[in-house]
């Protein structure tokens, strides 16, 4: 009976997991940048591999330690003045008591790894993320992920909750948060089912020196133990029986109303209370920020169609088009073709109906753990276009035909098509290269921008690299605007000037600026992530 209702239990949180998860949006208006990295972070990303089944670390997990740095940054918001939030402040506050632990800097370190700030994504925007991989790693449910924050520069006020105040000075600090007395019970509750308490860092809660890590629960995964084994009373949680009844901030939280809402998450007949409750109160923990700062809509599962940023390149008088679909879940049709349309700026080479440009290879997606829990598969076609240079390519989209005998699914961005903004100044695909040094192995790219014009132009580039040169946070994304010199190496051909410049490997995002003939043209945020440059070596 007991593993039978077991079973139920798991299986109510799967469906609730899966049904909960399905509020996202299939498509959005592109050029969106923070939307699309956020999508390709999420589901494409690596940074659940480091939090997979709950990834064990200094006798705790890495994803406790990354839930725990969440709450700890969002716990400076005040909800009176609209300051603090999730607003990676935490960064400057790492000397504070009440942040101790050497978790925050791991935390810190794991997150500057991955790379993955930019100028619309930031640290603050990557704790969230990891947030969200370490619930899901933990076998927890999958939270909606918004962008957006905005990087703190100092630090916040000392107002993260701490074990040995009273039970009225934690209402009154989540309170401030944005949270009821209630949800203060599920937000901890659902906290501490990860990890647990260091005795090096809390002496007087642990006060075995013999004991490293006192975990709150006896499950490593995140679940309802932390609940059933308070109300059983055979909890080991030391913020419930620690020797030091000054210190036992979860027993004061936990009953503050009788046990009543603990009772909740553990009732057969709402199986997946407590999963519902961690699910909302964590998406509210890291939306929680300054006034002012507004986040992405929420992706709650990935988008049907992502184009990956058009590359172009000009050669003996042609332009090239590269660019890359991805398609969600397609059936398994062999006989489902792509094409991808294209028309040229004065209409006057492609027929009404577009150019057209089969797919030349299809690869199938590689899903992050997000992606692997909800079943995901995909596949990315990739398209090369030829292009006349003089009459160029004004804008593209897909024709998408299963040749059953039904209607083709046209994917042209809402209507308007993806538009080629301009085509005076760009960067060359095929001329840009990375480099490697052979006397040290170390690696830059030498960026080849082309510009319809002659040497009086000028063009400058803004580089964002999150390849932060600091040892130890704060770790900040690292801004350089170049100016660009002639190009010796890839003389003037036809209309265009070639103009170049040396650029980290690690960095992710370009924008481009260019004088030409009078007239300034941009490419913002370009993403360096996709860019196939060719291998040279020096």
């Amino acid at each position: 009976m007991v593993q039978s209702l077991r079973v139920s239990y798991v299986r109510a949180i799967i469906t609730f997991t899966l049904v909960g998860y399905a509020r996202g949006f299939p498509t959005f208006q592109w050029p969106n940048p923070q939307l699309a990295y956020a999508d390709s972070q999420l589901y494409e990303g690596s940074m659940g591999i480091l939090v997979q089944d709950c990834a064990p670390r200094d006798n705790t997990t890495i994803p406790a330690q990354w839930l725990r740095i969440a709450y700890h940054d969002m716990s400076t918001h005040d909800i009176d003045n609209g300051t603090g939030g999730l607003d990676t402040s935490i960064q400057y506050e790492l000397d504070r008591a009440q942040n101790i632990g050497k978790g925050m800097a791991e935390s810190l370190n794991d997150f500057k790894a991955f790379r993955i700030a930019a100028p619309f994504f930031g640290m603050a925007d990557t704790i969230a993320l990891g947030a969200v991989f370490a619930v899901a790693g933990c076998g927890g449910p999958l939270i909606p992920y918004s962008a957006g924050r905005v990087d703190a520069t100092v630090a916040g006020p000392e107002t993260v909750p701490e074990p040995q105040q009273d039970l009225a000075s934690h209402t009154e600090a989540f309170r401030r948060q944005g949270f009821t007395p209630t949800e203060m019970i599920g937000l901890v509750a659902c906290g501490h089912t990860l990890g647990g308490v260091r005795q090096s860092d809390f002496p007087l809660v642990v006060t075995d020196p013999e004991e490293d890590v006192q975990t709150f629960d006896k499950t490593t995964n995140f679940d309802n133990a932390v609940v059933s084994e308070y109300l059983q009373n055979t909890t080991q949680n030391i913020l419930v029986v620690g020797p030091n009844v000054t210190t036992r901030s979860d027993f004061r939280i936990f009953s503050s109303d009788g046990n009543t809402t603990m009772q909740r998450y553990v009732d057969l007949l709402s199986s997946y209370t407590f999963s519902e409750t961690c699910q909302n109160l964590i998406e509210r923990m890291i939306n929680t920020v300054p006034s002012g700062v507004t986040l992405s809509q929420p992706i709650s599962e990935p988008f049907n169609y992502v184009i990956s940023e058009p590359l172009l390149s000009y050669r003996n008088g042609t332009l090239a088009m590269a660019t890359t679909l991805r398609v969600i879940n397609p059936s398994d049709n062999p006989s489902r073709t792509i094409t991808m349309l294209w028309s040229d700026r004065q209409g006057s080479f492609c027929p009404s109906s577009g150019c057209t440009s089969p797919s030349t290879s299809t690869q199938q997606v590689v899903f992050s753990l997000i992606g692997n829990i909800q079943g995901l598969t995909g596949e990315r076609y990739s398209f090369n276009a030829t292009i006349n240079a003089t009459t160029s390519i004004s804008k593209f989209w897909f024709k998408i035909n299963e040749n059953e005998g039904s209607d083709p699914v046209i994917v042209d961005n809402g209507g308007s098509g993806f538009v080629i903004g301009q085509d005076t100044v760009f960067i060359d695909n095929s001329r840009s290269e990375n480099v490697i040094l052979s006397s040290s192995f170390n690696e830059y790219r030498k960026v080849v921008v082309a510009v319809r014009g002659d040497a009086s132009s000028s063009v400058s580039i803004t580089s964002s690299d999150p390849n932060s040169a600091a040892s130890t946070p704060p770790y900040v994304l690292i801004i350089i605007t170049t100016n660009l010199q002639l190009d010796e190496t890839n003389p003037a051909e036809g209309v265009f000037t070639f103009f170049t410049a040396n650029v980290s490997e690690t960095v992710n995002f370009l924008s481009i600026t260019g004088d030409v003939g009078g007239s300034s043209y941009t490419q913002d945020n370009f993403d360096m992530t996709v860019v196939n440059f060719p291998f040279v070596s020096t």
